[in-house]
């Protein structure tokens, strides 16, 4: 396996972690936070098929699931933030009771 698959899961972590930290529009940072994660899961498919081993590439399948769910979370939550604040500026959503 050549080491192009760690090297551009390393990149792709690393362009979401700048993205988290400098932007702050809630989506974006839920879509960076995705990017994340299937940029850890593409690293873990990398020893995956460099073992050449099948239980990990299932656990992998389910971890992508799990990411999809997530994003499926996070959307519907983000929807009824910005009904209720009218914005997804993380800035300015202080009051977080319910």
């Amino acid at each position: 396996m050549k080491p192009n698959l760690l090297f551009l899961s390393f990149i792709l972590f690393s362009i979401s972690a700048a993205i988290f930290l400098i932007r702050r529009n809630l989506f974006i940072m839920l879509m960076a936070l995705e990017l994340g994660l299937n940029a850890a899961g593409l690293a873990a498919a990398h020893f995956a098929l460099k073992n050449s081993k099948g239980e990990p590439l299932a656990w992998i399948l389910f971890f992508f699931a799990v990411a999809a769910a997530e994003a499926a979370i996070g959307l519907a939550l983000l929807m009824n933030i910005s009904k209720k604040f009218k914005t997804l500026n993380a800035d300015e959503i202080k009051e977080l009771k319910g």
